[in-house]
């Protein structure tokens, strides 16, 4: 039993990232070899992302070099002292410039995960 049930009352209606995995709206990236070099992890992206890099793939670009490079642009946002759980940043994928989000919060067991999505996706 979840404590804030006593204050709250029990959820209505809740949706895992277990279940979002499932019914395709994230897709779990985090067995890529390219996650595993930049982040420590575990590491999902928006449907509408993997939409993005898959589209660019079909057109010929590199899915491994699309997901290094945003990676590595987000990790140029990451700000020195300043504490976020969210970066903002702009990247080009296949000539085309976008606004991704890269957000830290917790999973479904509530330890730190990292979801790459576009503003529109939250």
């Amino acid at each position: 039993m979840n404590p804030n049930d006593e204050i709250f009352g029990a959820p209505i209606y809740s949706y895992s990232r277990s279940q979002a995995i499932e019914d395709g709206m994230l897709v779990d990236i985090s067995q890529l070899e390219i996650v595993k070099q930049h982040w420590k992890l575990p590491c999902a992206c928006s449907s509408s992302v993997w939409g993005i890099i898959d589209d660019a793939t079909v057109r010929g670009f590199d899915r491994i070099g699309i997901l290094h490079d945003l990676f590595t642009l987000a990790k140029a946002k990451i700000p020195p002292s300043e504490k976020t759980n969210r970066l903002y940043f702009k990247a080009v994928v296949a000539y085309r410039t976008y606004d991704f989000v890269l957000h830290c919060g917790p999973g479904d067991d509530a330890l730190p995960v990292l979801t790459l999505m576009l503003p529109s996706d939250d």
